[in-house]
């Protein structure tokens, strides 16, 4: 099915090159005909590196890779694949693991421990390890700075648009670059990532630093995101530094508590947050994009809580879809979430719109102008409880008949 989501940009900018990353893409046939599905990345000069995985315990044999070897705290090269998640494959793709790792190694000149790893695409199906061997020689040779606008189109599957987000930050007077890409539509939900994704800078930092930036982006950006609730077996996202910009006088930091960091860090969770919108805006089959903001709960997560069960909810993302401002769908969300809530004092807005207040319609609530609001591609939902200071922010989508065509031909 060729779904396109209404939120595809129509002009898409590559981003800028990074110092010490060379990229190369191939269409190795794993499992589509006439695209690309095999990216390559390489770190000349290695790269420190931070990682945070799914917490399914059904994990993908790649996430098993990543988290055996991250604590090596280094990289030399980055495989993904598109059309396969290589996850529950047994031995097998323990197998296909290795012999990947062992091909992109010998193609950069480093060590098996130093190459990571992502797949994603259909589970429960081998992947054959061969396609990774007959290319990975030649794109080692082929790699070359930029083309991450080509290295996200490699890496989707459902997706209808590529996703990529750029940003500067300062460290101590000097600039550094942050390019990241990711890749999610379907089987998305918060527990960590919700799909893959990839940072890369050139700031001169080490892999303690890279792990507390994801550490501060990832529940903010990312695990604020849900399409459909479902967490998936392949989650990834890995931050490359390759510290280039030391050659250009950037001061080194090894230390992740240094202040001259804020911005940094401030910088890795813009483009995660940008990241994760996209996401979000490309959940397959929407038709409607949708910001749930719970407010005055007992506490943030009580409140993130609250808005999940909101987001996740068949029945509210069905009323968005039929632009029904159905606010008893929104309550008995609120309800079954298993947080403090008082009925009698919970408010619901649709954008600017008071629907509800002091647990019941509200008095000055107009039809008329809340189903024109409805008529939006772009929705905000707030919830306010009024028993604490608790606040929190889930972005999400509707429910269309869309979404079963695209996930009833998925593996077909």
């Amino acid at each position: 099915m060729d779904w396109v989501s209404p939120f595809a940009p129509t002009d898409i900018a590559d981003l800028p090159e990074i110092g010490g990353v060379r990229l190369a893409t191939a269409a190795a046939g794993i499992k589509y005909r006439d695209r690309k599905d095999l990216l390559f990345v390489e770190f000349d000069k290695g790269a420190n590196i931070g990682g945070v995985f799914t917490s399914s315990k059904c994990a993908s044999a790649p996430v098993d890779w990543c988290r055996q070897h991250l604590a090596g705290g280094t990289a030399r090269a980055l495989v993904v694949n598109s059309g396969n998640a290589n996850a529950f494959t047994g031995m097998r793709g323990q197998t296909s693991t290795l012999a990947t790792a062992q091909a992109a190694a010998e193609a950069a000149g480093c060590r098996p421990e130093e190459v990571f790893l992502a797949s994603t695409g259909v589970i429960g199906e081998p992947l054959d390890p061969a396609p990774f061997s007959a290319h990975l020689g030649r794109l080692a040779q082929e790699a070359k700075p930029g083309g991450f606008l080509d290295a996200a189109r490699t890496i989707m599957t459902t997706d209808s648009f590529p996703k990529v987000a750029s940003a500067r930050a300062d460290i101590a007077g000097e600039v550094v670059t942050i390019n990241a890409i990711a890749k999610g539509s379907g089987m998305i939900a918060p527990d960590m990532a919700t799909m893959l994704a990839f940072v890369f800078t050139d700031a001169p930092v080490s892999a303690a630093v890279a792990q507390r930036a994801l550490a501060q982006a990832v529940p903010v950006s990312f695990n604020c995101v849900t399409v459909d609730s479902d967490t998936s077996t392949s989650d990834t996202v890995l931050l490359f530094a390759t510290g280039a910009a030391a050659d250009r006088g950037v001061v080194s930091i090894d230390n992740a508590d240094d202040p001259a960091l804020a911005g940094f860090y401030d910088a890795v969770t813009n483009v995660c947050r940008d990241l994760a919108i996209q996401v979000a805006r490309d959940g397959e089959g929407l038709s409607k994009f949708i910001e749930v903001q719970v407010r005055g709960a007992v506490s943030d997560e009580s409140a993130r809580k609250v808005a999940l069960s909101i987001a996740n909810s068949p029945l509210v993302k069905t009323a968005f879809a039929g632009e029904d401002a159905n606010w008893g769908r929104v309550v008995m969300a609120v309800g079954k979430a298993g947080e403090p809530a008082d009925r009698d004092r919970l408010s619901i807005y649709f954008g600017d719109y008071r629907v509800a207040s002091n647990g019941e319609r509200d008095p000055a609530y107009s039809e008329e102008d809340v189903s024109n609001y409805m008529k939006n591609s772009a929705l905000t939902l707030t919830v306010e409880m009024a028993i604490g200071t608790g606040e929190a922010h889930v972005w999400t989508c509707d429910l269309t008949h869309d979404y079963i065509a695209i996930n009833a031909d998925y593996r077909s």
